[in-house]
C-alpha cells in the first residue's frame, strides 16, 4: 500500500511539472536602448522682467532603436538654474544616428512636448526642440554636443544655443505580449535565453510630509510654515546585492495650492539587510519648484529609512529626510512612508550564480496619449478666461496582476489650453475584458487619482479622480491604438470635465522569479 501511494505520489508530481512549459521554449528579445542626459542653456526673453537672463535646462531621455541608424523615444526637461525652478516637461522625439568615422557620430532629432513654469511665458505649454550635431562613443557610452533649438512657440521662451549630452547603455529584455501572464519551469536545466543573472526592481508608492523651515516662501512671498502633504512613486535598480540607482517623483496635494512638483535621480546603498528588515540610505539630486517663491530648481535630497518585508515581494517602507534647494531658500525636513513591490526579473540566476525554477511573464503596457479636457475650470488667468478645453500629451504604463486586472501609472503636461504648466501624476487600476474580433479588440475600465494642478486650473490644492471605459485595437500583437473617453473630477475644487483620449500603446512581457531568494 506504502509503495503504491509512494507511486502515485510520483506520478502526479512529475505530470504536474512536466505538464508546465519549461523555461527553454520562451523566446526572448532584447533592446539595446540609451539613457541621455543633456543639458541647454537658454537666454530668456528680454521683456520678462523677473527672470534672470538664463536658464539651465536638464533633459532625461529614454531612447528605443528602431534600426542602425533610426531612434525615437519620451523625454522630461527640468530648470535647475535662473529662477524658473517648477518648469518641466514631457516629450516625445525622433532621430537620426549615423557613423560618420571611427567613433565619430552624426546625431539629429526633432523633440515635441508640452510643458512650462510661469505661463505668461509659456502660454499653451507647447515646445518644439530640434538638436543637431556630433557624438563620440566608446563601448557604447557616449557623449557629444549640439546647436539646439528650443521653441515655446505659443509663448516668449525662444532661444539658439550649443548644448552637451552624455549617453549611456540601457539593455531591456523581454518577450511578446501573447506570452503574458503564464508560468515556467527549470526544471530540465536547459540552456536557453534566459540564462543570465537575474535583474532585481523595486517600485513605491510614496506617501511623505514635507516640513519647511527657513527662509522657505510661497510664490506671493508669504512665509512657507505649513506642512506639505505630498504623493510620489519611485523606481529602483539594482547594480549589486546592496547597491541600487533610483528615479521618483512627488506632487503636493494638501497643504499649498496645486502646482508644485519635483523629479530626482540618485543611488542608495543598504548597509544592511535580513530576511525581515532592510535599512538604506540614499541621495538625490534633480530639480523642484512651483507655488513657491521663483528659484533656480536645482535640489539635493538626502534621506534615510527601513523596510519592513511583509512577503517576498512586498514591504512597508519608513523614511526621513532634509530637502533642500541649492539655488533658492526652500528647505524642509520629510517624513514619509511607502509600499514598495520588489522582484527579480530577465534571467533565471540568482546573484550567487544558482537558477531558480519558477517564474511568471507580466504582462506591461507602455502608451503615449494624446488626452483632451472639455470645458475645464480655471482661476486667477491673466487673461480672464475661466472656463478652456485642455490638451495633454501623456505618457501612461499598465502592469498586469491577473489576466484581467492591471495597475496603472501616468504623467501628462498640457500643450494646449493657455495653460502651460499644468500637469498630473495619477494611479490606479483597470479591468479589462479578453481579446474578441478574431483576437483584435478588447474593452477596459479604468479608474485612476492622483495630484494634478498649475497654470490655473480649479484642482484647489490638486487631488483629482478620472474614471474612464475604453478599448484596444492591436494592429499586431505588441502594438495597439487606445481609445478612452471619460471624466476628470476635482473634489475639492470646480474641475467637471468630459475627457478623450487616443493613443499608442506597446505591449510587452517581462519574465519575474516566482521564487525570489
Amino acid at each position: 500500500m506504502k509503495k503504491t501511494i509512494q507511486f502515485i505520489f510520483l506520478l502526479f508530481v512529475t505530470t504536474t511539472v512536466f505538464g508546465q512549459k519549461d523555461i527553454s521554449e520562451l523566446k526572448g528579445k532584447e533592446l539595446n536602448n540609451r539613457v541621455r542626459l543633456n543639458f541647454i542653456p537658454v537666454s530668456m526673453p528680454d521683456n520678462a522682467t523677473f527672470t534672470e537672463s538664463t536658464m539651465g535646462l536638464v533633459g532625461l531621455h529614454y531612447q528605443i532603436p528602431f534600426n542602425d541608424w533610426l531612434y525615437g523615444g519620451a523625454g522630461f526637461h527640468f530648470a535647475v538654474t535662473g529662477d524658473q525652478g517648477g518648469l518641466f516637461t514631457l516629450g516625445a522625439e525622433l532621430g537620426i544616428n549615423k557613423k560618420i568615422i571611427d567613433n565619430l557620430y552624426f546625431d539629429a532629432n526633432f523633440h515635441f512636448g508640452g510643458g512650462g513654469g510661469y505661463r505668461v511665458l509659456v502660454n499653451d505649454g507647447a515646445f518644439i526642440n530640434p538638436n543637431i550635431g556630433l557624438q563620440y562613443k566608446k563601448k557604447n557610452y557616449s557623449f557629444g554636443v549640439q546647436f539646439s533649438h528650443l521653441n515655446f512657440y505659443t509663448g516668449s521662451i525662444k532661444d539658439n544655443s550649443v548644448s552637451f549630452f552624455v549617453e549611456i547603455p540601457s539593455i531591456f529584455r523581454y518577450t511578446d505580449y501573447e506570452n503574458a501572464n503564464q508560468e515556467f519551469t527549470n526544471t530540465l536545466g536547459k540552456d536557453s535565453y534566459w540564462k543570465r543573472p537575474v535583474v532585481k526592481n523595486t517600485q513605491q508608492v510614496r506617501f511623505d510630509f514635507f516640513f519647511p523651515f527657513g527662509d522657505s516662501k510661497k510664490d506671493n512671498g508669504d512665509p512657507l510654515d505649513t506642512t506639505l502633504y505630498v504623493l510620489g512613486f519611485e523606481y529602483q535598480k539594482y547594480v549589486n546585492e546592496n547597491t541600487f540607482l533610483f528615479a521618483h517623483t512627488d506632487a503636493i496635494y494638501k497643504g499649498l495650492r496645486a502646482g508644485f512638483m519635483d523629479l530626482f535621480v540618485g543611488a542608495g546603498y543598504h548597509p544592511y539587510q535580513s530576511k525581515y528588515i532592510n535599512v538604506f540610505g540614499k541621495l538625490a539630486v534633480g530639480a523642484a519648484g512651483g507655488r513657491i517663491a521663483p528659484e533656480g530648481g536645482l535640489t539635493v535630497y538626502p534621506s534615510a529609512g527601513l523596510d519592513l518585508k511583509i512577503s517576498d515581494n512586498l514591504a512597508l517602507s519608513g523614511h526621513g529626510g532634509y530637502y533642500r534647494a541649492l539655488d533658492g531658500d526652500f528647505e524642509a525636513y520629510t517624513l514619509g512612508f511607502g509600499l514598495k513591490y520588489m522582484n527579480l526579473s530577465s534571467g533565471i540566476e540568482t546573484s550567487d550564480g544558482t537558477p531558480n525554477t519558477n517564474f511568471k511573464t507580466q504582462g506591461i503596457s507602455a502608451s503615449i496619449q494624446n488626452q483632451t479636457y472639455f470645458k475645464v475650470q480655471k482661476t486667477d488667468d491673466p487673461n480672464n478666461v475661466l472656463v478652456t478645453d485642455l490638451q495633454l500629451l501623456a505618457l501612461n504604463f499598465t502592469y498586469d496582476i491577473f489576466n484581467n486586472v492591471y495597475l496603472i501609472g501616468e504623467a501628462g503636461f498640457a500643450y494646449g489650453g493657455r495653460s502651460g504648466g499644468y500637469a498630473h501624476g495619477l494611479a490606479g487600476f483597470g479591468v479589462k475584458t479578453n481579446t474578441f474580433l478574431n483576437h483584435k479588440v478588447n474593452a477596459f475600465v479604468n479608474l485612476v487619482g492622483g495630484a494634478a494642478g498649475g497654470a490655473g486650473v480649479d484642482t484647489d490644492e490638486g487631488i483629482v479622480a478620472r474614471p474612464t471605459i475604453g478599448f484596444n485595437y492591436f494592429a499586431t500583437n505588441n502594438i495597439a491604438l487606445h481609445v478612452s473617453g471619460g471624466k476628470l473630477y476635482s473634489p475639492f475644487g470646480n474641475v467637471n470635465s468630459n475627457n478623450f483620449n487616443i493613443g499608442i500603446s506597446y505591449n510587452f512581457a517581462s519574465l519575474k522569479n516566482n521564487t525570489d531568494k
